[in-house]
């Protein structure tokens, strides 16, 4: 956080200054509502022209012990009046509604930052779930680096709302938004976006909408007429490009690029899925766009799921299914079957913390190697990795794109960050949108057999559509001779179909773009990211470019093929640096492929990178 010159105290005896960027993080129980208020300060924080960014984070219960340490759910943003790529790596003010919240989050808080507690919450109780010995409000040793803040939210809420007739729990539940009125207030922000979608989400309440009112209204009164709040912040609109912006999440942008995708095709959405964290919403947002003529089934299991897709991009519709780890385990025969009838459909993987269940809520980029090699037989697949939430509207465009000009199913790689996080996004103008053109063999009266299997240019059979006079063919697993689709169990055409889908995925890197790199095309260290590693890797290797470091940074949205030019672009640069999200996964398909020594910096705790963290690799390497 940036200091400009402050501006003289105001007349209340407050000094007020101008931000550059603020990192603020909301945390308390999964019941204390921090999803929402979090989402409202980036909502209002978008709508003002900062550039924002996010980071969730909740339990995977849908309802842990309330006060414990597993049971806390925070909500990281941060805002800036320029271009930002990450959440930010420390907090500067922090909000703990209860005592679990301040012990599992205070280590992030800068040194002379902003801590807001609701001291009410610190009873023997809830310092007995968060194992605390002896009350930590007490300890001075303890938050003396800190500027504190002991409110007593839950009192203050409490009179707010007195007289509307709720019951106590009722009244406990409007703590959030005294936090949230608190929080606008400490940082200039209107009110008025909050307000609007309160009286709109709870209309059929009226009582929850005072409620709700009033609590805001106080917690902003609160920092208003309280003499323990010293200072008053400003952060100035961003210089984004000139346009029409929103807040968009991952998978947000995920189903809005998929319908974009279908209607430029002028295809129908088929999209058969089975839910699961963090892959869920995609589902929720899709099923409420059907005027698009998106048709959503919600499958028995994820085996059916994907069954579904097959089906459906038979039968010449554009077919999607999302999931997480282990759901694409199991979608991996039903996959094969996919790539075995050539047909196009999009397999969207939102990574999570594995193996088995393992983290369900936390962020991982542990699925490279499903995504490569995760099916029997010898079964490659394009794939494509999103680097942000708003990229994901992009980057699920260009993997419908491939699907439907090489006639071949493509998994699209996304992750928990990219998912849950938000962004700005420019809403893109109708007509700078690429559209894919997509023909079928009309009907024929010719005797002769439909060869199903014979190839353009790319490899790409035919999409006929059953029921299409003289186009009728047979299909399924079983082998198929080339051209003529027949079941076909010899050993050289056996040889010559995989070799024939393997030249089909390769021919993909001749329609992509080459790759880029950001800094000195020739150097000492080239700094290669993929996936939510984007903004951190970014903001890293422009920190060390400013120090005057000789380091470049690229980063690889199409994972499967690789660009045609990177092998030359990787032999520019005396070491190659991978940060990653898992064990090495990018790094050992690097090393494989390009014979290079590549370097790993690894992280596997559910987290994404500091700019920090990186930064040091950077540093060391050097």
């Amino acid at each position: 956080m940036s200091t400009a010159e402050a501006p003289p105290a105001s007349t209340n005896g407050r000094k007020d200054e101008s931000l550059d960027t603020v990192v603020i993080r909301f945390c308390g129980d999964s019941g204390d509502g921090m999803q929402l208020v979090g989402t409202q300060f980036t909502n209002v924080s978008a709508s003002f022209g900062n550039d924002v960014s996010t980071l969730p984070d909740f339990p995977a219960e849908i309802r842990a012990p309330a006060g414990s340490l597993a049971g806390v759910s925070g909500y990281q943003l941060c805002f800036s009046n320029h271009d930002i790529f990450t959440p930010g790596d420390e907090v500067d003010t922090l909000v703990a509604m209860n005592p679990a919240a301040l012990k599992t989050n205070l280590a992030d808080l800068k040194r002379g930052g902003t801590l807001i507690i609701n001291e009410d919450a610190f009873d023997k109780s809830n310092l007995q779930k968060a194992n605390y010995a002896a009350n930590p409000l007490e300890d001075q040793n303890l938050l003396s680096g800190y500027r504190v803040h002991r409110i007593p939210m839950t009192r203050l809420t409490r009179d707010a709302v007195d007289g509307l007739g709720l019951s106590q729990r009722e009244a406990d539940r409007c703590r959030n938004f005294f936090a949230l009125g608190l929080v606008y207030w400490l940082y200039d922000r209107d009110h008025k976006p909050t307000e609007d979608w309160v009286t709109s989400k709870f209309k059929k309440n009226p009582q929850i909408v005072e409620a709700n009112l009033r609590a805001l209204k106080a917690g902003s009164n609160f920092g208003f007429s309280t003499e323990s709040f010293t200072v008053h912040y400003h952060v100035s609109p961003a210089k984004l490009p000139p346009g029409k912006y929103r807040k968009i999440t991952g998978n947000e942008a995920t189903a809005y690029g998929l319908v974009t995708a279908a209607q430029l095709a002028g295809k129908n959405l088929f999209y058969g899925g089975y839910p699961i964290t963090p892959a869920s919403d995609i589902l929720h947002e899709l099923a409420m766009l059907k005027k698009f003529g998106v048709r959503t089934f919600q499958a028995e299991d994820e085996i059916a799921a994907m069954s579904s897709i097959v089906g459906a991009a038979f039968a010449g519709q554009l077919a999607i299914t999302a999931s997480s780890g282990p759901g694409i385990c199991l979608k991996g025969e039903a996959m094969g079957l996919g790539l075995m009838t050539e047909l196009p459909m999009i397999i969207v993987d939102v990574q999570r913390g594995g193996p088995s269940t393992g983290l369900p809520t936390k962020t991982e980029q542990s699925d490279l190697l499903l995504a490569m090699f995760g099916r029997n037989g010898d079964s490659p697949l394009p794939i494509v990795a999103a680097a942000t939430p708003s990229d994901c509207f992009y980057a699920v465009q260009e993997a419908a794109r491939i699907a439907l000009e090489f006639m071949v199913p493509v998994i699209f790689l996304s992750d928990g960050y990219i998912a849950n996080g938000a962004e700005p996004w420019k809403i893109p103008k109708v007509a700078d949108l690429k559209a894919t053109k997509v023909t079928h063999p009309g009907p024929s009266d010719e005797t002769e057999e439909f060869l199903p299997y014979k190839r353009n240019e790319k490899l790409a059979r035919p999409w006929a559509i059953p029921g299409t006079k003289g186009l009728e063919h047979r299909i399924g697993g079983l082998e198929k001779s080339d051209v003529t689709g027949h079941v076909d169990y010899s050993p050289e055409n056996h040889q010559h179909m995989v070799l024939t889908r393997q030249r089909k995925v390769d021919a993909v890197a001749e329609t992509i773009p080459l790759q880029t790199v950001e800094g000195p095309e020739k150097g000492k260290l080239l700094v290669i990211s993929w996936g939510g590693t984007y903004g951190a890797v970014r903001t890293a290797v422009h920190t060390a470019l400013k120090q005057g470091q000789s380091v470049a940074h690229t980063h690889l949205r199409y994972m499967n093929p690789f660009p045609k030019n990177l092998g030359d672009i990787i032999k520019n640069y005396e070491k190659v640096l991978i940060p990653e999200l898992n064990t090495g996964q990018l790094r050992l398909l690097i090393r494989g492929k390009y014979l290079v020594d590549a370097v790993g910096l690894n992280k596997i705790k559910g987290k994404p990178f500091l700019v920090s963290e990186i930064v040091q690799a950077i540093q060391d390497l050097l």
